[in-house]
């Protein structure tokens, strides 16, 4: 959605080229990975441990909590697993990720993220090598060279799962030995951290005590202000969080009888990104599916249509002037929408920390007193982007607080 959570390529969205500060990040910074995580080390720790929020980064850090039998509740505002991950087997004769799609990172990093030693990767993956794309700016479709086309996928080379979703990947080999410990619809409203263990409110009135918390939460969460901190989170802190961009956004899929379509066509926008793409590109499937990836200021002009039909009918309408009125001709009357920006406890898309400012992001992952720690895709310190960088982000969360003293500062 450029080095993001659930996106199409970097370099296809905002057509940067080799000089940009993407040049360190996701797939090119392999030597970022770190060789070992809190996965291959033992803790003992005699105390309770909430994690706040089940997604990549929540799910993570429990995992090693129940690895090492140590006493653990992880609060979900929602009824399910995931977070931003999510797939669909409805829409086509292969899974759709509904969220995070893109593997940005070097494969060699799903064995760091399921504690698998060695680079010999078991997944079978698609290099994300593009055969065919175009630009479009409203009014003309160009189709872009080849020499561009490898050019990019030498710069950051990609990838995405041939048969599964990052969906199934993380529930797999993380969610799944976590499930039972996780509270669903469990909203928290309050971190009270002023003594040495921390007092938890949730919107129903419930009550959690923790000697240690993890919170890992989407950002946008804590720009909100949804979650009150006492002591309030300090202006420095605070200033940081509002600066990281969290943009609104949605994933539209939308099924054809037949592919009159490139394998992406990005578009011209003042900000943030939008994009067609083929989503059964190299699947070996007989499905035919075209999403739509819409991030930043322009998915308002989407949302102000109202329903998600009248969502739909414009995105053919666009289509039908590319292409000469293929996508009507087409179109199956099948489609999914995830509204991502609009989701509550969500309220985002992806975070993109190569934009953001290093004294903010240093700011933003300092843990509170030693009681109060945070994860996900922004507080990952090994530069993975999306689902690797959330998930690192957790076990990295975890291996501090549990090996951190209680002491206020």
């Amino acid at each position: 959605m450029n080095c993001r959570c659930f996106v199409i390529p970097i370099a296809l969205v905002v057509l940067v080229n080799v000089t940009s500060g993407c040049g360190n990040w996701a797939a090119r910074a392999v030597k970022h990975i770190p060789a070992s995580t809190a996965l291959d080390r033992p803790y003992a720790f005699d105390g309770h441990v909430v994690i706040v929020g089940a997604g990549p980064a929540g799910l993570a850090a429990a995992k090693v909590m129940e690895q090492n039998g140590i006493d653990y509740t992880v609060l979900e505002a929602t009824d399910r697993l995931g977070g931003r991950l999510k797939k669909d087997t409805t829409l086509a004769d292969f899974p759709i990720d509904l969220g995070a799609e893109w593997i940005h990172s070097n494969p060699v990093v799903l064995n760091r993220m399921k504690g698998k030693p060695g680079d010999e990767v078991e997944e079978e993956l698609i290099p994300y090598r593009l055969e065919s794309s175009s630009t479009w700016d409203g009014k003309e479709l160009r189709p872009l060279t080849d020499r561009f086309m490898n050019r990019y996928y030498e710069f950051m080379p990609e990838s995405k799962f041939k048969h599964s979703t990052w969906y199934d990947f993380v529930m797999n080999n993380i969610g799944d030995e976590v499930a039972d410990n996780v509270i669903h619809k469990s909203v928290v409203s309050r971190l009270d951290w002023t003594w040495d263990s921390v007092e938890i409110a949730t919107t129903d009135g419930q009550r959690h005590t923790a000697d240690k918390v993890i919170l890992a939460v989407p950002v946008g969460v804590l720009q909100k202000g949804e979650i009150e901190f006492n002591p309030p989170l300090d202006k420095v802190r605070s200033d940081a969080l509002q600066r990281i961009d969290f943009l609104t956004g949605f994933k539209m899929f939308l099924r054809f009888e037949e592919c009159f379509y490139p394998n992406v066509v990005t578009c011209k926008v003042p900000s943030g990104e939008k994009a067609f793409y083929d989503v059964a590109y190299k699947k070996e499937a007989s499905s035919h599916v075209l999403a739509l990836l819409v991030q930043g200021e322009l998915a308002n002009n989407y949302f102000e249509l109202g329903s998600n039909e009248a969502k739909v009918e414009s995105a053919l309408d666009e289509l039908d002037v590319m292409f000469d009125g293929a996508a009507t001709e087409h179109f199956t009357g099948e489609w999914r929408l995830e509204n991502w920006g609009q989701t509550p406890h969500i309220e985002g898309t992806w975070t993109a920390a190569y934009r953001e400012r290093s004294r903010d992001l240093k700011t933003i992952r300092k843990p509170l007193g030693n009681r109060v720690f945070f994860a996900g895709e922004i507080f990952d310190m090994h530069r993975q982007m999306g689902v690797p960088g959330a998930v690192l982000s957790g076990y990295d969360a975890a291996h501090a607080a549990l090996t951190s003293d209680s002491k206020r500062n």
